[in-house]
Formats: C-alpha cells, sequence, structure tokens
C-alpha cells in the first residue's frame, strides 16, 4: 500500500508591497509566519522569533501575515486591525512587537494606549479602528492561510513550504539551515 503525502505550501507568495517584512529582500531564507495577537503559542513564540532573527541577521527576511482565530480570541480581529492602523502610519512593527508584549491587555482602550505610546494620529486611530478600515486585509491574509494550509496559529512557512516541526528555537533554527543548504544545492 503506497501513502500520497501532501506539503503544504504558501499559495500566496510574499509581496514587498503589500506583507509586513523585516529583513533584506534578498535574504536567502524567508520565515512567514500566520499569527494571532491573542493567541498564547503565538506569544510564546514572538520572542523565539525574534532570537531567530538576531541569530540569522541578514539572512533572513521575516514576514508576518494576520490569522486572527475570532472563534477563541475576541479580541484578536481588534488587534490586527490596530497593527494596520499602525502600518498606515508608518509603525506596524512596533504596534505588532506591543500588542504581543502585552497580550492579555488588547481591549479598545488598551490599543488607543498603544497608540498615543507610539505617537501615532490617534483620531486618525480610533476612526480607522470605528470604520473597519483594514478588516478586508485582514480577511485577505486569513484566507491565504486558509488556502495555504494554515489551521492554527502560530503557521510558519520557510522558503514556501509549511513548517511542520516545533517552533522551539533550536529545531526552528535547524529547519532554517537546513532551508538554506538545499537553497544552496539548487543553485
Amino acid at each position: 500500500m503506497s501513502t500520497t503525502r501532501w506539503k503544504a505550501v504558501l499559495t500566496v507568495p510574499v509581496n514587498s508591497e503589500r506583507d509586513h517584512i523585516q529583513g533584506p529582500v534578498g535574504a536567502a531564507l524567508t520565515l512567514v509566519e500566520y499569527g494571532d495577537y491573542e493567541c498564547p503559542y503565538c506569544g510564546a513564540a514572538y520572542p523565539i522569533i525574534k532570537e531567530v532573527q538576531a541569530r540569522m541577521g541578514r539572512r533572513l527576511r521575516f514576514v508576518f501575515r494576520n490569522f486572527p482565530i475570532t472563534t477563541s480570541h475576541p479580541h484578536a480581529e481588534k488587534a490586527a486591525e490596530s497593527a494596520e492602523a499602525a502600518a498606515a502610519q508608518g509603525k506596524f512593527w512596533q504596534m505588532h512587537d506591543l500588542l504581543y508584549e502585552n497580550q492579555t491587555r488588547l481591549r479598545d482602550q488598551d490599543l488607543r494606549a498603544y497608540a498615543g505610546k507610539l505617537r501615532l494620529d490617534v483620531d486618525r486611530f480610533d476612526k480607522e479602528l470605528a470604520q473597519h478600515v483594514y478588516a478586508e486585509r485582514i480577511h485577505e491574509d486569513f484566507l491565504s492561510g486558509v488556502r495555504s494550509g494554515v489551521n492554527g496559529t502560530p503557521t510558519f512557512y520557510i522558503n514556501g513550504a509549511r513548517h511542520d516541526g516545533s517552533y522551539e528555537l533550536e529545531a526552528l533554527l535547524r529547519a532554517l539551515e537546513r532551508a538554506e543548504a538545499s537553497e544552496r544545492g539548487t543553485r
């Protein structure tokens, strides 16, 4: 008896015009995370990703996409909208970090306080959240995740292939190094 194995792949390629990216465009490795700001597992992964970025340096391009699981996390979608509203004012990564560092405080007044702390135009921020200006973008991220095989958070893709192993520091570093070696072998 033979078994067919399906490998989940990123169906929507990374786009520097749209995606939130840290690291060089031409990096040998791209790590994409589909995350939820209220998910405790994403919160646990957050410092690991920071350490991976520090260790990999310019060899790594990190991409974050929204995947709020609203059935389990009632504040996740509004938190994602606040990150996108901050992005519109050039402060996505700062808001992203604040949201993960304050994961248990994601109520409306908390999000507004973070906007103030980042010196955003808070009136604009409030208006955009009230009007759900970024809801469609978040929905697009979510659907791209579903089409790519995301079924929980965090879900990671390394150079377009879903990483089904552990996201503990050493395991993730090994997976990235294997992908880098494989990439070198195909050149």
